[in-house]
């Protein structure tokens, strides 16, 4: 049966691999909410959560003196403002290069994922972890982490619209590399700062990759007939 080799050859590694990070993301988040619907905190949380504390004292983190506002800084790449303003900055280029369609698709990404973030909020009604102290404030809902989903969404969809116009594997290997490691960094700091608990952490990018994802898949064809991204590859044309 000649249909099916040449169904794969007709289908891109990329959507592929989009396709595993959406079903992926949605398996880890449904398993972490039921960890997070539990009513004593799970070892795995609690283990983790203190291993950023020194031990016996929970108001105490690891690391030098510096460290504690080191992490501050981190976690701002994940609020509001600053994602606002990242977006904000890449749509208005996208506008001012006349490429609408992919202005739109940044804006229903980032937008739509935070309208499910604060859903996801309330499906859960997960408090904050009172296991150590709070070393930034905090006044929504646990589960899943609003900045770990959200610096997700933001930082790989823009990371996957800035990678289709880099011309050659290596650079687009850096721009999702850079998108990766931002979204960690900011998923860390909350674990660090103690105003999550890990498994918010893990549900926020697992929900906040397999969104980024879906609206990859989704805007990708729209964007071709657009015109805003070319079907070819920058070594191809």
């Amino acid at each position: 049966m000649p249909f099916f080799p040449d169904l794969l050859k007709r289908i891109e590694f990329s959507v592929l691999m989009a396709a595993m990070i959406i079903a992926g993301g949605a398996y880890g988040f449904v398993e972490l909410t039921e960890i997070a619907r539990e009513t004593t905190p799970h070892t795995f949380d609690t283990r983790i959560l203190l291993a950023f504390r020194t031990p016996g004292q929970p108001d105490n983190p690891i690391g030098p003196f510096w460290m504690e506002e080191a992490v501050r800084d981190m976690t701002s790449l994940g609020s509001a403002a600053v994602l606002i303003f990242f977006t904000a900055v890449v749509i208005l280029y996208l506008m001012i290069v006349r490429k609408p369609a992919a202005a739109l698709f940044v804006f229903v990404s980032v937008a739509g994922g935070q309208l499910l973030s604060s859903v996801l909020k309330l499906g859960v009604d997960r408090p904050r972890p009172e296991l150590v102290s709070h070393l930034a404030d905090v006044h929504t809902l646990s589960f899943p982490s609003g900045h770990a989903m959200m610096s997700a969404v933001t930082y790989l969809t823009l990371g996957a619209l800035l990678a289709r116009i880099m011309p050659n594997t290596a650079l687009r290997i850096y721009v999702l590399g850079v998108a990766i490691l931002a979204t960690f960094l900011v998923g860390a700091s909350r674990v660090y700062l103690g105003v999550h608990w890990p498994s918010d952490v893990l549900a926020g990018w697992c929900a906040g990759a397999a969104w980024a994802m879906l609206c990859w898949l989704i805007a990708r064809l729209m964007l071709r007939r657009a015109g805003d991204i070319d079907s070819s590859t920058p070594a191809e044309t």
